[in-house]
């Protein structure tokens, strides 16, 4: 079966890009490229969705919507 999630990157002040799923509880990475952190995330939700089958549940989706970013000059 093939599961599709929507995954927010953001980047920190230091560089590193942090990954997280939503809709899968504690799934999230992080590394310092977009490279290792598309392995990292390959990774992560697939042991994520292993534990979710483990307690028989059902796996959440979603369906993406969109992205906005807000420009608010205080």
């Amino acid at each position: 079966m093939t599961y599709h999630f929507s995954v927010i990157i953001t980047q920190d002040k230091d560089g590193m890009f942090i990954a997280h799923v939503p809709t899968l509880r504690g799934c999230h990475t992080q590394a310092k490229s977009l490279k290792v952190l598309n392995k990292r995330l390959q990774e992560v939700i697939a042991l994520c969705v292993e534990v979710e089958q483990s307690k028989k549940q059902k796996i959440p989706q979603d369906k993406f919507v969109e992205v906005r970013e807000i420009a608010l000059k205080v």
